[in-house]
């Protein structure tokens, strides 16, 4: 007997550390489910909505999680809603979270990711900040009943942070704010470089690329089950409870982030609407962004203007290979200058998001743009803060 247990102990020590790993341990869960967890279980009804980029666009994790849902808990109705585009993230969640996710119906469990196109796209520390919590705070000004899911994927800059001893600044800012709204956070970056670290798998030959393998999709899968499963254990609330909203960490947050239509631009000089702009190349678009009205100018130089009522103002453009530089001025101030190109713009209509005045005095302003000879500049929707 004694000889068998010593071959035990010597058969664990072999293990790979991977196998020692658990899901539970890049879960924090400064919050609960319970208000999810009452709609699916006493109400049978419930709507859970996928708020991301391209990695929750994909078929993948997202799928995983709604056919989970939906066979685990047959008595009750879901509505899976699907707001993933591809390309965009805390900055265009912001302004598009009233179109895309809160004019579809009351949101009872909303996933957010942000953190690997933030650091792709280059967006500004503290224009992620204004982001993710105008994000949390409008979507509880909504529905203060809503739970949510903080997510953060993992990229190679990612686990090359890790590497050095460093928490990625993307994660950590997640992390601070699911700590600060009390929400429930899931850190996949952390956890697919622990996983490769300790030899259970290779990014090159298994997880691949940023936007995952179906290998890859399932670990994503297997840990927000594994939140899930661990959030619905337990007896059903009697009701659902309003979170109660602390603090703004950041006075300029987003949370009334909006789109203001184009057709609400004046004084067009060269711009002209058009009601369903689609390219007359064979230049990729994005869901979304193609067959819809555009303010659209020629080569030559253009201006308009937009009165808008809010603290802060910018553009959704397409940046495709015509793309160039334009000039801004809000309330006749000093003109200021911007290239909209971005490294994919040979290839692809990128909506590309830009903040052009921010930390505005409360009321009414003026929006001016003016294009430069030689460039093309397509807005597709103008970004207002109240």
């Amino acid at each position: 007997m004694k000889k068998i247990f010593l071959l035990l102990l010597s058969l664990v020590a072999l293990l790979p550390a991977w196998a020692q790993l658990k899901s539970e341990a890049f879960i924090v869960r400064y919050g609960n489910l319970d208000n999810a967890w009452y709609r699916i279980s006493a109400r049978k009804q419930a709507t859970v909505a996928f708020l991301g980029g391209s990695i929750t666009n994909m078929e993948g994790w997202r799928g995983r999680v709604g056919d989970y849902l939906v066979r685990t808990y047959p008595a009750t109705a879901f509505t899976l809603l699907n707001a993933g585009i591809p390309s965009l993230g805390s900055l265009p969640h912001a302004f598009r979270l009233q179109q895309d996710v809160l004019d579809k119906g009351q949101v009872d469990l909303l996933f957010v990711e942000a953190a690997v196109n933030d650091k792709v796209n280059g967006t500004p520390a503290t224009v992620q900040r204004r982001a993710l919590e105008g994000i949390i705070r409008h979507a509880l000004t909504a529905n203060p009943r809503m739970n949510i899911v903080l997510m953060a994927f993992v990229d190679e800059d990612k686990m090359t942070d890790y590497r050095a001893g460093k928490i990625p600044a993307e994660v950590a800012l997640h992390e601070e704010m699911a700590r600060h709204y009390q929400l429930p956070f899931v850190n996949l970056a952390k956890e697919v470089t622990a996983r490769i670290d300790a030899g259970e798998f290779s990014w090159k030959d298994d997880f691949k690329d940023l936007h995952p393998s179906p290998f890859g999709q399932e670990i994503y899968f297997n840990t927000i089950r594994q939140l899930l499963d661990s959030a619905f254990n337990r007896p059903v609330p009697e009701k659902s409870v309003a979170a109660k909203m602390p603090r703004a960490t950041e006075p300029f947050n987003y949370a009334g982030g909006h789109y203001v239509d184009v057709h609400m631009a004046n004084h067009l000089q060269g711009f002209v609407v058009d009601e369903s702009w689609k390219p007359s190349d064979k230049v990729h678009t994005r869901p979304g962004f193609v067959q819809v009205p555009m303010l659209v100018s020629g080569t030559a130089e253009a201006s308009l203007e937009l009165p808008f009522t809010g603290r802060a103002v910018g553009v959704a453009l397409l940046s495709g290979p015509d793309a160039g530089i334009i000039r801004y001025s809000i309330d006749g101030q000093a003109e200021q200058q911007l290239d909209t190109r971005t490294q994919w713009s040979r290839s692809l209509y990128l909506p590309w998001y830009l903040v052009l005045g921010d930390g505005l005095t409360t009321g009414t302003h003026t929006l001016k743009i003016t294009t430069t000879p030689g460039s093309v500049c397509r807005i597709v929707h103008f970004l207002v803060n109240r």
